[in-house]
């Protein structure tokens, strides 16, 4: 009986991260209220506070099952001395474009953090969650280039903080861009050519 009640437990938490994705899409999330989420998953409005304290919460938790897999993978980088860490960088990129692209529910949930929310109210603390992601990711990359660079024994054309929150502006600039119109190019293959460019502009190559 507990275990079912747990099984349970967690299949109604999947419904309302379900359930807040598709009506995040449909009316943004500052327009979208719980009961509209309740309502999306079948469930009562107590039930959602049975999980999540609020939206914003609601709406973290909702990021974190497609961001945290491209998060532990860019933590990955730099474990094994044998691999080129230029190298490993590109593949945790390219490997969180080809998710967004190839994956529609990544790419939901990502069409929703771009384009469909508004840092006010109870989401302020959602901002706060997107910049510690924004500093972990551009802290690994950073880490990544001066890597590279001494393995290359070259000199970074700009310091690589600069050079790291340039690469990251990159990357967001095409995901924002490809999620206006995915039909307009192929998101994996145009961000390996733009992050190649910029890589050699930095003085390193693959």
């Amino acid at each position: 009986m507990v275990r079912r009640t747990k099984e349970d437990a967690e299949e109604t938490r999947h419904q309302l991260l379900e359930a807040a994705q598709r009506v995040f899409v449909e009316k943004g999330v500052s327009r979208t209220s719980l009961q509209d989420i309740a309502q999306a998953a079948g469930v009562t409005r107590g039930a959602i506070y049975w999980h999540f304290k609020n939206k914003a919460e609601l709406f973290n938790a909702m990021m974190d099952s497609a961001v945290l897999p491209m998060e532990q993978a860019m933590q990955q980088i730099g474990h094994d001395a044998g691999q080129d860490p230029l190298a490993e960088l590109e593949r945790a990129m390219l490997w969180t474009m080809h998710s967004i692209e190839s994956d529609a529910r990544t790419r939901a949930i990502f069409e929703v953090a771009t384009l469909k929310v508004e840092y006010v109210d109870e989401l302020l603390a959602v901002k706060q969650r997107h910049v510690k992601c924004y500093l972990d990711g551009t802290q690994q990359m950073q880490r990544s280039l001066q890597d590279a660079a001494a393995r290359r024994t070259v000199a970074l054309a700009v310091p690589a903080a600069v050079a790291a929150h340039g690469l990251h502006a990159l990357m967001v600039g095409l995901i924002h861009t490809w999620m206006l119109d995915p039909s307009a190019f192929k998101l994996v293959a145009v961000s390996q050519t733009a992050i190649r460019t910029y890589l050699a502009g930095l003085g390193l190559k693959l």
